[in-house]
């Protein structure tokens, strides 16, 4: 049976089916999230982090609907099609799935990642899913990337 290598989903049981078929190979499952709203070096050297600690990486990406709620009504400045285009184009990432709430834990208890990769800037009581998952990775940002910071830079440059 062929799997093509990149999945791209709002089905959480086609990511299922994804990684029952990945596990069958014994390969291990890293997850990590995020908004990836601008895609920046900090996001890149996250995820090859995060890939280089399993087999097979799985990039649970906020819907709009959801990020418009985390991080206000002018956002996601790209949509979810293009954010998780993006992501799947880099080599460091094997699958890309949407969640509609405002953290990942449901996704996580359904998928059962052998390794669960977050920022280090997020506390570990703060970490959604971290008792479904075979273990927690904080990984230490590249220092100075934020979209946040970055869309605030843009706005300030065309103000003056």
């Amino acid at each position: 049976m062929s799997v093509p290598r990149k999945l791209i989903t709002r089905s959480l049981p086609r990511l299922l089916s994804r990684a029952a078929f990945w596990r069958r190979r014994r390969q291990r499952l890293v997850f990590t999230n995020g908004v990836f709203d601008v895609l920046h070096a900090g996001h890149v050297q996250l995820l090859e982090r995060a890939r280089r600690l399993g087999d097979r990486l799985v990039v649970g990406v906020n819907t709009d609907a959801s990020v418009r709620r985390i991080k206000g009504p002018r956002r996601p400045l790209n949509a979810w099609n293009d954010r998780a285009a993006v992501l799947a184009a880099l080599e460091s990432v094997d699958a890309v799935v949407a969640f509609a709430e405002d953290t990942p834990a449901r996704l996580i208890a359904a998928l059962r990642p052998d390794v669960l990769v977050k920022g280090a800037d997020y506390p570990s009581d703060r970490i959604a899913g971290t008792k479904d998952a075979g273990r927690v990775v904080r990984v230490r940002l590249k220092k100075g990337y934020s979209t946040t910071a970055l869309i605030r830079e843009i706005m300030a440059n065309n103000r003056r």
